[in-house]
């Protein structure tokens, strides 16, 4: 059998990565604005490590660090209260319009 990398093909109907992450995204559109926003925060913070003053380091970077999550923890609460309007409310409304 010879080393030959390029002799494993996937699946007709497997995904590659790039389809996998716009499947899912458009499943769940507030996961990638959460990690979006994380980055966001992150590099603001980044560039504005210069003018910290005289604050730590290290506290500059557990502030960073917060407000990343803070982000996340957003996006992911967003998407819960949506999941739970759109499963919950809105089905029972339909659920009462059709009686």
């Amino acid at each position: 059998m010879s080393a030959n990398k390029g002799w494993w093909v996937p699946p007709e109907g497997d995904d590659s990565v790039s389809e996998k992450f716009l499947r899912k995204s458009r499943e769940s559109p507030l996961v990638p604005i959460g990690l979006g926003g994380c980055l966001v925060v992150a590099a603001y913070r980044i560039y504005r490590l210069k003018a910290r003053g005289s604050t730590k380091m290290s506290i500059h970077l557990i502030h960073t660090r917060v407000a990343a999550q803070a982000c996340a923890v957003g996006a992911i609460m967003l998407g819960a209260v949506y999941t739970m309007y759109r499963d919950y409310i809105k089905r029972t409304a339909q659920n009462a319009g059709e009686k």
